[in-house]
Protein backbone atom coordinates (compact mmCIF):
# COMPACT_ATOMS: atom_id res chain seq x y z
CA UNK A 1 0.00 0.00 0.00
CA UNK A 2 2.67 2.51 0.67
CA UNK A 3 4.52 1.72 -2.45
CA UNK A 4 1.35 2.87 -4.03
CA UNK A 5 1.05 5.61 -2.70
CA UNK A 6 4.65 6.70 -3.23
CA UNK A 7 4.20 6.16 -6.94
CA UNK A 8 1.19 7.97 -6.56
CA UNK A 9 2.83 11.13 -4.64
CA UNK A 10 5.90 10.91 -7.19
CA UNK A 11 3.12 11.51 -10.07
CA UNK A 12 1.76 14.27 -8.26
CA UNK A 13 4.55 15.72 -7.88
CA UNK A 14 5.69 15.37 -11.61
CA UNK A 15 2.77 16.89 -12.40
CA UNK A 16 2.58 20.25 -10.25
CA UNK A 17 6.37 20.65 -11.89
CA UNK A 18 4.50 20.45 -14.84
CA UNK A 19 2.24 23.11 -14.04
CA UNK A 20 4.58 25.33 -12.69
CA UNK A 21 6.70 25.13 -16.21
CA UNK A 22 3.54 26.16 -17.79
CA UNK A 23 3.07 29.18 -15.64
CA UNK A 24 6.71 30.17 -15.54
CA UNK A 25 7.01 30.42 -19.58
CA UNK A 26 3.59 32.28 -19.28
CA UNK A 27 5.18 35.09 -17.34
CA UNK A 28 8.24 34.84 -19.30
CA UNK A 29 6.37 35.08 -23.07
CA UNK A 30 4.24 37.90 -21.55
CA UNK A 31 7.03 39.69 -20.83
CA UNK A 32 8.48 39.67 -24.15
CA UNK A 33 5.20 40.06 -25.86
CA UNK A 34 5.07 43.78 -23.98
CA UNK A 35 9.17 44.33 -24.65
CA UNK A 36 8.74 43.71 -28.23
CA UNK A 37 5.07 44.69 -28.78
CA UNK A 38 4.27 41.16 -29.90
CA UNK A 39 0.41 40.64 -30.16
CA UNK A 40 0.76 37.17 -31.72
CA UNK A 41 2.57 36.45 -28.79
CA UNK A 42 0.61 37.77 -26.91
CA UNK A 43 -2.36 35.87 -27.94
CA UNK A 44 -0.50 32.47 -27.77
CA UNK A 45 -0.03 33.55 -23.80
CA UNK A 46 -3.74 33.84 -23.52
CA UNK A 47 -4.50 31.07 -25.58
CA UNK A 48 -2.84 28.57 -23.41
CA UNK A 49 -4.30 30.09 -20.05
CA UNK A 50 -6.88 27.06 -21.41
CA UNK A 51 -4.35 24.32 -20.72
CA UNK A 52 -3.14 25.83 -17.27
CA UNK A 53 -6.79 25.92 -16.12
CA UNK A 54 -7.09 21.83 -17.24
CA UNK A 55 -3.82 20.71 -15.49
CA UNK A 56 -5.15 22.67 -12.17
CA UNK A 57 -8.16 20.03 -12.77
CA UNK A 58 -6.35 17.34 -13.22
CA UNK A 59 -4.06 17.91 -10.41
CA UNK A 60 -7.13 18.55 -8.27
CA UNK A 61 -8.45 15.46 -9.37
CA UNK A 62 -5.16 13.28 -8.43
CA UNK A 63 -4.83 15.01 -4.57
CA UNK A 64 -8.71 14.13 -4.16
CA UNK A 65 -8.31 10.33 -5.37
CA UNK A 66 -5.42 10.29 -2.86
CA UNK A 67 -7.38 11.32 0.38
CA UNK A 68 -10.08 9.46 -0.80
CA UNK A 69 -8.41 6.03 -1.65
CA UNK A 70 -4.83 6.68 0.59
CA UNK A 71 -6.48 8.23 3.06
CA UNK A 72 -3.11 9.56 4.40
CA UNK A 73 -2.13 10.88 7.66
CA UNK A 74 0.20 13.22 9.93
CA UNK A 75 3.05 14.50 6.69
CA UNK A 76 1.25 12.80 3.92
CA UNK A 77 -2.06 14.38 4.70
CA UNK A 78 -0.11 17.75 4.49
CA UNK A 79 1.44 17.23 1.37
CA UNK A 80 -1.42 16.41 -0.32
CA UNK A 81 -3.87 19.02 1.46
CA UNK A 82 -1.05 21.60 0.42
CA UNK A 83 -0.74 20.56 -3.20
CA UNK A 84 -4.88 21.23 -3.00
CA UNK A 85 -3.94 24.63 -2.21
CA UNK A 86 -1.34 25.78 -3.75
CA UNK A 87 -2.56 25.04 -7.69
CA UNK A 88 -5.31 27.67 -6.65
CA UNK A 89 -2.35 29.70 -6.54
CA UNK A 90 -0.98 28.78 -9.60
CA UNK A 91 -4.16 28.93 -11.82
CA UNK A 92 -4.03 32.35 -10.75
CA UNK A 93 -0.26 32.92 -11.46
CA UNK A 94 -1.75 31.59 -14.74
CA UNK A 95 -4.38 34.23 -15.37
CA UNK A 96 -2.53 36.82 -14.65
CA UNK A 97 -0.15 36.52 -17.47
CA UNK A 98 -2.91 36.12 -19.34
CA UNK A 99 -4.52 39.05 -18.73
CA UNK A 100 -0.79 41.12 -19.23
CA UNK A 101 -1.04 39.32 -22.44
CA UNK A 102 -4.47 41.17 -23.47
CA UNK A 103 -3.19 44.34 -22.60
CA UNK A 104 -0.21 44.21 -24.64
CA UNK A 105 -2.84 42.86 -27.71
CA UNK A 106 -5.27 46.32 -27.35
CA UNK A 107 -2.76 49.00 -26.54
CA UNK A 108 -0.37 50.48 -28.29
CA UNK A 109 2.68 52.84 -27.76
CA UNK A 110 3.71 51.88 -24.38
CA UNK A 111 7.28 51.15 -25.25
CA UNK A 112 7.09 55.13 -25.15
CA UNK A 113 7.23 54.83 -20.96
CA UNK A 114 8.61 51.38 -20.60
CA UNK A 115 11.56 50.87 -18.64
CA UNK A 116 12.36 47.35 -20.03
CA UNK A 117 15.05 47.12 -17.30
CA UNK A 118 12.51 47.22 -14.71
CA UNK A 119 9.88 45.41 -15.95
CA UNK A 120 12.42 42.50 -17.03
CA UNK A 121 13.50 42.23 -14.25
CA UNK A 122 10.44 42.13 -12.49
CA UNK A 123 9.25 39.28 -14.81
CA UNK A 124 12.36 37.53 -14.39
CA UNK A 125 12.48 38.01 -10.67
CA UNK A 126 8.25 36.49 -10.31
CA UNK A 127 9.19 33.50 -12.58
CA UNK A 128 12.09 32.04 -10.22
CA UNK A 129 9.99 32.73 -7.48
CA UNK A 130 7.29 29.94 -8.89
CA UNK A 131 10.25 27.90 -9.79
CA UNK A 132 11.55 28.31 -6.49
CA UNK A 133 8.04 27.46 -4.67
CA UNK A 134 7.44 24.59 -6.95
CA UNK A 135 10.96 23.08 -6.16
CA UNK A 136 10.65 23.54 -2.89
CA UNK A 137 7.64 21.78 -2.44
CA UNK A 138 9.06 18.79 -3.98
CA UNK A 139 12.18 19.13 -2.20
CA UNK A 140 10.55 19.49 1.34
CA UNK A 141 12.48 22.67 1.59
CA UNK A 142 11.55 25.02 4.38
CA UNK A 143 14.53 27.22 3.90
CA UNK A 144 13.91 27.40 -0.26
CA UNK A 145 10.32 28.44 0.31
CA UNK A 146 11.70 31.16 2.95
CA UNK A 147 13.85 32.23 0.43
CA UNK A 148 10.46 32.63 -1.88
CA UNK A 149 8.81 34.40 0.81
CA UNK A 150 11.79 37.15 1.46
CA UNK A 151 12.41 37.57 -2.60
CA UNK A 152 8.70 39.69 -2.66
CA UNK A 153 10.34 42.68 -1.05
CA UNK A 154 12.16 43.03 -4.19
CA UNK A 155 9.17 42.34 -6.19
CA UNK A 156 7.70 45.52 -4.13
CA UNK A 157 10.31 47.43 -4.78
CA UNK A 158 10.65 46.92 -8.02
CA UNK A 159 7.10 47.54 -8.53
CA UNK A 160 7.70 51.15 -6.64
CA UNK A 161 10.58 51.71 -9.08
CA UNK A 162 8.15 51.05 -11.92
CA UNK A 163 5.60 53.72 -10.45
CA UNK A 164 7.95 56.38 -9.78
CA UNK A 165 8.98 56.01 -13.08
CA UNK A 166 5.63 56.29 -14.67
CA UNK A 167 4.92 59.34 -12.94
CA UNK A 168 7.95 60.80 -13.72
CA UNK A 169 6.76 60.02 -17.36
CA UNK A 170 3.20 61.49 -16.75
CA UNK A 171 4.36 64.79 -15.11
CA UNK A 172 6.50 65.99 -18.45
CA UNK A 173 3.86 64.76 -20.58
CA UNK A 174 0.56 64.19 -19.68
CA UNK A 175 -0.77 63.16 -23.40
CA UNK A 176 0.51 59.64 -22.29
CA UNK A 177 -1.26 58.88 -19.80
CA UNK A 178 -3.46 55.60 -20.84
CA UNK A 179 0.00 54.19 -21.77
CA UNK A 180 0.87 54.79 -18.37
CA UNK A 181 -2.12 53.57 -16.54
CA UNK A 182 -1.82 50.11 -18.46
CA UNK A 183 1.92 49.83 -17.71
CA UNK A 184 1.24 50.58 -14.02
CA UNK A 185 -1.73 47.42 -13.98
CA UNK A 186 1.02 45.15 -16.29
CA UNK A 187 3.57 45.58 -12.99
CA UNK A 188 0.83 45.22 -10.63
CA UNK A 189 0.00 41.87 -11.99
CA UNK A 190 3.34 41.46 -11.85
CA UNK A 191 3.37 42.04 -8.04
CA UNK A 192 0.26 39.84 -7.35
CA UNK A 193 2.20 37.27 -8.95
CA UNK A 194 5.36 37.73 -6.58
CA UNK A 195 2.19 37.42 -3.84
CA UNK A 196 1.05 34.33 -5.29
CA UNK A 197 4.47 32.53 -5.10
CA UNK A 198 4.40 33.85 -1.20
CA UNK A 199 1.17 31.85 -1.14
CA UNK A 200 2.62 28.93 -2.91
CA UNK A 201 5.64 29.02 -0.07
CA UNK A 202 3.57 29.15 2.66
CA UNK A 203 1.95 25.95 1.99
CA UNK A 204 4.73 24.54 1.39
CA UNK A 205 5.79 25.45 5.00
CA UNK A 206 2.88 23.92 6.25
CA UNK A 207 3.40 20.52 4.24
CA UNK A 208 6.69 20.38 6.05
CA UNK A 209 6.64 21.72 9.59
CA UNK A 210 2.72 21.81 9.91
CA UNK A 211 3.17 25.80 10.37
CA UNK A 212 0.98 27.70 8.50
CA UNK A 213 1.78 31.98 8.81
CA UNK A 214 2.73 31.19 12.25
CA UNK A 215 0.23 29.29 13.56
CA UNK A 216 0.19 25.71 13.95
CA UNK A 217 -2.69 24.18 11.65
CA UNK A 218 -4.71 21.02 13.36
Amino acid sequence: MRRVFDKQLEELEQTMIAMGSMIEEAIDKACQALLDDNTELARSVMEKDVAVDQKEREIEGMCLRLLLKQQPIANDLRKVSSALKMITDMERVGDQAADISEIVTMQSGMNAVLSKQLMQRMAQETAKMVHSAIDAYVADDVDLAREVMATDDVVDDLFTQIKQELIQHLSRDASLGQQALDLLMIAKYYERIGDHAVNIGEWVEFSVTGMYKGEELQ
